[in-house]
């Protein structure tokens, strides 16, 4: 289960899970989806529903915040986000090659 706060332009680029399903729930304001081929809006208290293999990517159209609740399953993905926080959470810019590489993993 991941949280996660979006402040208003942020966008999480078009990407693929090869081996887990999303589950979304909107705890605050408005969620740009893009699923597939498909783009809509969300607001408080809806489900997104992302499976694996379709390519889908969010963000937050502003100007509030926003915040998704997110289910990730099968279970072992949250060892992504620590590895991506350790890679951010340094003083200075991102490593980009070494996102871009935790990314194809």
């Amino acid at each position: 289960m991941v949280e996660h706060p979006l402040e208003p332009g942020a966008f999480a680029p078009p990407h693929t899970h090869s081996r887990e399903d999303e589950f979304s729930y909107v705890l605050e304001g408005t969620v740009g989806v893009k699923l597939g081929d498909e783009e809509f809006l969300v607001t408080k208290g809806s489900y997104i529903v992302k499976p694996r293999g379709i390519p889908h990517s969010f963000w937050n159209p502003g100007p509030e915040p926003a915040r998704l609740l997110e289910i990730i399953a099968p279970a072992g993905f949250e060892h992504h986000f620590i590895q991506l926080a350790a890679l951010v959470n340094k003083n200075g810019p991102p490593d980009e090659e070494a996102i871009g590489k935790l990314a194809s993993e």
